[in-house]
């Protein structure tokens, strides 16, 4: 059986001008990769309704899990929870147990939940809420649809709350061997070994250091045999370059 697929919506002007970096699409690649679960497909769209509303529904549509980063905080441009309902046609607004979770940690730390934070309790009908082991405000799944916030010690938090709940498939395994040629000199022969193997997957990335092209080839795929072949025939076609 083939490894489920998904795909992750990053959200927010911050990203898309440049002011922050996102880091929770490297870290749900990985967390993903370990589960057997293949991240296919990454966006960024900026906090507009429009641009989310139709992201969520065409990826939702595409693959078998979607993983939003961002916008379910207490600020105006918050808009993640209301455009997910949107995207599904879904009622929304505050819930009783999101409402008490907040509660309990602002009453712990002193803090009003005022009107503000308690938008984070707005939730979708129907939605199962994600565990913020951080800062109380859950995240939801609705559908196949997993809404998470941009935090980035947040966002892994939830990861490793929603992932054991996931059917993944085989683990996905790959090596790597660096080449020290540049990719013409190499194209022919890793075209060969991308037709011999078909059910892995080849990938050649460019890199140059001290002056002198080279090429780091990663092999990925769920067959420990086949990427060992697939390797040991690679290395073995470039004895005097391959470290």
């Amino acid at each position: 059986m083939a490894n489920p697929t998904a795909a992750m919506l990053v959200i927010g002007d911050e990203i898309l001008s440049g002011r922050t970096r996102d880091s929770n699409m490297h870290h749900l690649a990985g967390a993903l990769t370990k589960h057997g679960i293949r991240l296919a497909e990454v966006r960024v769209v900026p906090d507009d309704e429009a641009a989310i509303i139709s992201a969520v529904q065409a990826l939702s549509e595409g693959h078998d899990h979607v993983f939003t980063s961002g916008g379910i905080g207490p600020t105006h441009d918050d808009i993640t929870a209301d455009c997910i309902a949107a995207a599904f046609d879904t009622p929304i607004g505050i819930r009783d147990d999101a409402r008490a979770r907040l509660k309990t940690h602002y009453d712990a730390t002193g803090l009003e939940l005022n009107d503000s934070r308690l938008r984070m309790a707005r939730i979708p009908d129907g939605a199962a809420l994600i565990d913020n082991p951080i800062s109380a405000a859950p995240g939801f799944i609705l559908r196949n649809v997993h809404v998470m916030a941009g935090v980035p010690v947040i966002f892994e938090a939830m990861v490793a709350s929603v992932l054991p709940g996931l059917t993944g498939g085989d683990p996905i395994l790959s090596q790597s061997l660096r080449i020290n040629r540049g990719e013409g000199e190499i194209a022919a022969e890793l075209s060969t070994l991308a037709t011999d193997f078909p059910n892995l997957s080849i990938g050649s990335y460019p890199f140059m250091k001290d002056g002198v092209y080279g090429t780091q080839i990663v092999i990925r795929g769920n067959d420990a045999a086949g990427i060992d072949r697939a390797m040991t025939r690679l290395a073995s076609s470039f004895p005097e370059n391959a470290a």
